[in-house]
């Protein structure tokens, strides 16, 4: 499994990157695999305001319809529309084409709550064990 170094990770398996005042948001590898192949996404819509923990958009698969929660509370900014007519990119590009949107943050102090990479890879080893 591949997980960047400069996410932060949530226990409920999104990411998020800082690119300044932007913080775009997807899943990881892991999750997009545990989904399986995603066949739609209902995305949030821009000026949204959504809830550090709560569900902001959904994700169907072959397998069923996941929420995907937000990293932190915060605006939307910008939404992935490629996703609309494309859906596939989530499990192709998990990191890359395949995020979802993007947010300013209500608090950037959030980001030090996220997981750090070592600490994403250990929830998922210490899960596997179970």
């Amino acid at each position: 499994m591949n997980f960047p170094g400069d996410l932060r990770y949530t226990k409920t398996h999104e990411w998020i990157r800082r690119e300044g005042e932007k913080w775009i948001v997807g899943i990881s590898d892991y999750a997009q695999h545990e989904i399986s192949d995603v066949v739609f996404v209902e995305l949030p819509h821009v000026s949204q305001q959504v809830e550090g923990g709560k569900a902001a958009c959904i994700v169907e698969s072959v397998k069923a319809a996941f929420d995907i929660y937000a990293p932190v509370s915060g605006t939307i900014k910008a939404i992935n529309t490629t996703l609309e007519s494309d859906p596939g990119l989530v499990n192709q590009e998990p990191y890359g084409k395949g995020w979802f949107f993007e947010l300013t943050p209500a608090n950037p102090k959030d980001w030090d709550s996220l997981l750090a990479r070592d600490q994403y890879e250990q929830m998922i080893k210490q899960g596997a064990a179970e």
